[in-house]
């Protein structure tokens, strides 16, 4: 059983040990019962992740702050266990895979927990073989971490987890990197643990592939506890009762539409008018692995195009490669009339990539903006942080936001750019309902101003949202 009793917790976010405090949880309590799959959702920001580090014990032990109420797993109150004992009942898909990893390579990986239990060589064999049989990991299996895409990344996160057999389970924002077969497989997983009778807790803004598993729901807002959506109030609750409540749809074929397909309003075959031309596109990895050979591909300019695929297609390899990231990166692109090697490229285009915490840099949000700015302008660089909602964090270090804050703070960069391509990777990932509308508005208004904008996405709300048209990499990377 999980318990949290009157929690309030606020994040030490001072700079330079000034001991700042920004307020997380407050008096906040809620049980989970042995077995119960319950989901967290709620807008960006509003304390789902400040809840699993307390379930998880990284909260005390490595997130500082101050902390008020009482955490208990099992019986035991968390702040006064070590994290390895916390570890042998909790585990946990965290929202950025990377910052779990601690080899080099998968399936060192998936040996790793095992071997902290001290667990021996033929069980966890065993275990490896299972989990990998059932997530269908065998293409991904002695496979180096660096090379994989995010979502891939996220797969073996999970599988890191299975293996453990641990009875408490706790997933961050799981789906935000998957596509859409990838989700299923992910949803086929959960129910296995449910079915096993693992406590699982989810924090997830995508809500539809959990809809049918949750046994509860938690509406989180502000650090508080706003509604609490039982199985039958879940059972009976609307499509518009949840968009006004700021959540996602609970839809499931919002997810299972083809991959290869689009919305009639975004639906185009063909390409008119004025297009960026790619020719002789490629990339190879240092050991000489081709990701990826665009013979020629035609964007059309002043629109936003939605980039689709698989994870491990070459989507975020595509847009590394378009804006001149890396001297493996070939190929030329044609604009208004000029053609564009690769060096060129950087000057003509800025990506938000898919882990934004490679482009932070500055002390501030503030700083970030305006760094990205051809020339400084303060107040033009407020006015797009407030249309972000992103006003009142000008001063905060950016790496003390939520994974959906930083986000923007990317987004808002771009803007600040003044470029006349945009290319975003994954730009809804942890990012709740009214911020991904908020991101498709920003979209269409760049397309507006003139912007040529490629958005890779697996998120269907989003290319509904705000995309003309959807290019499925998989039909034009020969290889």
């Amino acid at each position: 059983m999980i318990e949290l009793k009157n929690v309030s917790f606020a994040y030490s976010c001072g700079q330079e040990g000034e001991g700042e405090l920004s307020g997380s949880l407050k008096d906040l309590s809620l049980t989970v019962n042995d077995g119960e799959f319950v989901l967290l959702t709620g807008g960006s920001g509003c304390g789902k992740t400040t809840i699993l580090r307390l379930i998880n014990g990284l909260i005390p032990n490595f997130f500082e702050g101050r902390l008020q109420g009482s955490v208990l797993v099992n019986g035991k109150d968390i702040s006064s266990q070590e994290l390895y004992e916390t570890a042998k009942a909790v585990s946990t898909v965290f929202q950025n895979p990377c910052s779990q990893f601690f080899n080099v390579d998968t399936a060192s990986e998936l040996a790793f927990a095992c071997e902290n239990q001290g667990l021996p060589e033929e069980e966890i064999l065993k275990r490896i073989k299972t989990t990998v049989s059932e997530l269908k990991l065998e293409p991904l299996m002695n496979k180096s971490l660096f090379n994989l895409s995010g979502g891939q990344k996220q797969k073996i996160a999970c599988a890191s987890v299975a293996v453990t057999g641990n009875s408490i389970i706790l997933l961050d924002e799981p789906s935000a990197n998957l596509d859409l077969q990838s989700i299923d497989e992910l949803g086929t997983l959960l129910k296995k643990w449910k079915d096993e009778g693992k406590t699982v807790v989810v924090a997830e803004h995508r809500i539809s592939y959990l809809w049918n598993l949750a046994d509860r729901t938690i509406v989180l807002e502000e650090g508080k506890i706003k509604k609490e959506l039982s199985r039958s109030d879940m059972d009976c609750i609307t499509e518009d009762e949840l968009y006004a409540m700021g959540l996602r749809s609970n839809k499931a074929d919002i997810l299972l539409q083809k991959k290869s397909g689009l919305n009639a309003e975004a639906r185009s075959s063909d390409v008119s008018g004025n297009s960026l031309v790619i020719q002789d596109f490629s990339y190879k990895y240092r050991y000489g692995y081709l990701a990826l050979n665009i013979p020629h591909m035609e964007i059309e300019e002043g629109k936003v195009t939605a980039v689709t695929g698989n994870n491990g297609d070459g989507k975020t390899t595509f847009l590394n490669t378009l804006c001149g990231l890396g001297h493996r990166a070939k190929g030329i692109l044609s604009y208004k009339g000029k053609q564009y090697k690769r060096k060129k490229r950087q000057k003509l285009i800025f990506l938000v990539m898919q882990d934004v915490n490679h482009q932070l840099f500055t002390e501030s949000v503030l700083d970030e903006v305006l760094i990205s700015q051809p020339e400084e302008n303060e107040q033009e660089a407020l006015a797009i942080l407030e249309s972000l909602n992103l006003e009142a964090f000008a001063d905060r270090h950016p790496q003390s936001l939520s994974g959906g804050q930083k986000q923007r703070v990317a987004v808002a960069c771009a803007i600040a750019s003044g470029r006349d391509i945009l290319l975003f990777d994954e730009p809804t990932s942890g990012l709740d309902f009214m911020h991904m509308k908020q991101i498709g508005k920003i979209l269409r208004d760049l397309k507006q101003m003139g912007k040529t904008v490629l958005v890779v996405t697996h998120d269907r709300e989003l290319i509904r949202e705000c995309c003309d048209r959807e290019i499925c990499l998989k039909d034009y990377n020969q290889i």
